[in-house]
């Protein structure tokens, strides 16, 4: 049960930091990264950067999602993973949508790029990228034996999330701990669901 001593110490760290934001304890912090990352403002970021956004959205994840669903299902029988991987993203999203209602943040004023409507804590696109990313890293994972392959799996998948993150403080749409918040939180989803997936995996064994 040690998992689950973890799990609850990170969700008291969730709230924590969603404390420290309501009472604006994070504002200077904000400030400094969002300086820091716009201060980077050319042409060719922006379109990078709304680049990163339109793969960070239900436009694209929502058509990668049937696809790796078909061939999980179809073509490698996968049906167990086929659910771990809708279910984790089903379940990021619900929960995206009931923090924000929760929290109520606004998104920032400073200097925005790109306009977007809703709250802006935790970040979805930020809470998207981290569980999608992550669930694929977690399913190849097991089925590449390739030490180098592994290496850049990781690579890959960490670089997708970071730049996914900096791409909404960039365009000046969501606060640096709105983007920390959905990842802590998306932590927390996927290992809940890795963790209940491997239990049910072993109880079909």
């Amino acid at each position: 049960m040690l998992w689950f001593v973890y799990l609850i110490l990170a969700i008291a760290g969730f709230q924590g930091l969603a404390m420290l934001v309501q009472h604006d304890q994070l504002k200077r912090f904000d400030s400094a990264v969002i300086s820091t990352v716009q201060g980077w403002e050319n042409d060719r970021l922006t379109s990078i950067a709304k680049f990163l956004t339109l793969i960070g959205s239900s436009k694209i994840l929502i058509p990668a999602l049937i696809v790796l669903a078909i061939i999980l299902f179809i073509f490698l029988k996968h049906r167990k993973e086929l659910v771990l991987l809708l279910g984790g993203m089903l379940g990021s999203s619900l929960l995206n949508h009931l923090l924000k209602d929760i929290y109520k943040r606004a998104r920032p004023d400073i200097h925005r790029i790109a306009e977007e409507v809703g709250y802006s804590f935790p970040s979805g696109h930020s809470m998207a990228a981290f569980t999608f990313y992550f669930l694929i890293t977690y399913l190849l994972w097991r089925h590449i034996h390739l030490r180098r392959w592994r290496i850049a799996l990781l690579l890959f998948s960490a670089f997708m999330i970071i730049a996914i993150g900096l791409a909404r403080i960039y365009l000046g749409v969501h606060y640096p701990s709105d983007v920390l918040a959905g990842y802590w939180v998306s932590a927390c989803w996927v290992a809940l669901c890795i963790r209940l997936f491997r239990g049910f995996a072993k109880t079909r064994k």
